[in-house]
C-alpha cells in the first residue's frame, strides 16, 4: 500500500509554500479545477510557458525554475512535481540516464566529444485514477518542437536535438490521462522511482568533475541555451556525419547533412 501523504509532502527543492509558487496557483485558478484538469493545466504550463533550456544545475528548487523561466527534463520536472503536489495529486520521480547522443545538436560540437558519454534524466510520475501515469512530454516547449518538425519533415525515428521518438511528427506530448513522452528512446540506465527529487539528487549526480562543471555552469549553458533559442527561431544547426550513434542517431545525422544549414 503506497502511503500517498509522503508523495505530498514539501521539501527544499518541492518548495511549493514558496510565494511566487503559491501566487502562480492562485492566480491561474489551478485548485478549482478537477483533478484531470489540474493536472493538464499544470503539465501544460512547464511545457510550453517555462521554455526549454539549461538551468545553472539539476538539483535546484522548483521556486528558482520558475524564477528563471526555463529548464530541462530535470528541473522542469521538478517544478511540475512542487505544483502537482500543491494541488494534491500525489506524484513522484523516475531516475535514468539517456545517452549523450540525444543532446547532439543543443550541445555545441566543439564541446559534445567531451562530454559524459550519459546524462542524467528523469521522469514525473503522478497517480491518479488508481493508476501511476508516467510524464516526459513536458519537456520541450510546443515553439522548439515544432521547430525540428519542420526541419526533419518526414523523419520519424529521430535522436538528437533533444528528441529521442519513433514518431517525430506526432509524439505523445499531449496531456489526456496517460503517459507522454519526448525523450524515452533514448534512455541508457534505469535507476527507479523516488519519492522526491530531493532524494535522487543526494544518490545520482551529473559526473563532470569541478573545473567541467564550472565551465559548464559558466560557459556551455550558456552556449547551448543560446542554441536553443536559435533553434526555436528555425535556425537548426548542422550535425556532422557520425560514425557510431546507433540506428537513430545515423538517420538524424543524414537528415541534418542534407537539409540543415552548415554550423558558423
Amino acid at each position: 500500500m503506497i502511503d500517498e501523504t509522503r508523495l505530498l509532502d514539501a521539501t527544499p527543492l518541492l518548495d511549493f509554500r514558496s510565494e511566487g509558487i503559491a501566487r502562480l496557483i492562485e492566480d491561474r485558478g489551478w485548485l478549482r479545477l478537477p483533478e484531470h484538469d489540474r493536472i493538464g493545466a499544470t503539465y501544460d504550463f512547464v511545457r510550453d510557458e517555462i521554455l526549454f533550456g539549461y538551468n545553472r544545475a539539476d538539483d535546484i528548487p522548483a521556486s528558482e525554475v520558475l524564477a528563471d523561466g526555463y529548464g530541462q527534463c530535470n528541473t522542469k520536472g521538478t517544478l511540475l512535481m512542487a505544483l502537482l503536489r500543491a494541488l494534491g495529486v500525489p506524484c513522484r520521480l523516475h531516475g535514468f540516464t539517456i545517452h549523450k547522443a540525444l543532446q547532439r545538436g543543443v550541445v555545441p560540437e566543439a564541446v559534445y566529444p567531451i562530454a559524459p558519454d550519459e546524462i542524467l534524466h528523469s521522469w514525473v510520475e503522478v497517480q491518479t485514477d488508481g493508476r501511476w501515469v508516467e510524464l516526459e512530454g513536458f519537456i520541450l516547449d510546443k515553439a522548439f518542437l515544432g521547430s525540428l518538425q519542420q526541419a526533419f519533415a518526414g523523419t520519424e525515428s529521430f535522436c538528437g536535438y533533444g528528441v529521442g521518438t519513433d514518431c517525430l511528427s506526432a509524439p505523445p506530448v499531449e496531456w489526456a490521462g496517460r503517459d507522454t513522452y519526448i525523450q524515452k528512446t533514448g534512455i541508457a540506465r534505469d535507476f527507479g522511482t523516488y519519492d522526491t527529487p530531493d532524494l535522487f539528487y543526494i544518490e545520482h549526480r551529473q559526473q563532470f568533475g569541478p573545473l567541467r562543471d564550472l565551465i559548464y555552469r559558466g560557459i556551455v549553458r550558456h552556449w547551448m541555451n543560446a542554441r536553443v533559442r536559435a533553434i526555436r527561431s528555425g535556425q537548426v544547426p548542422r550535425i556532422p556525419r557520425l560514425k557510431r550513434l546507433g540506428p537513430l542517431g545515423k538517420e538524424v545525422a543524414d537528415t541534418v547533412n542534407r537539409r540543415a544549414p552548415k554550423e558558423a
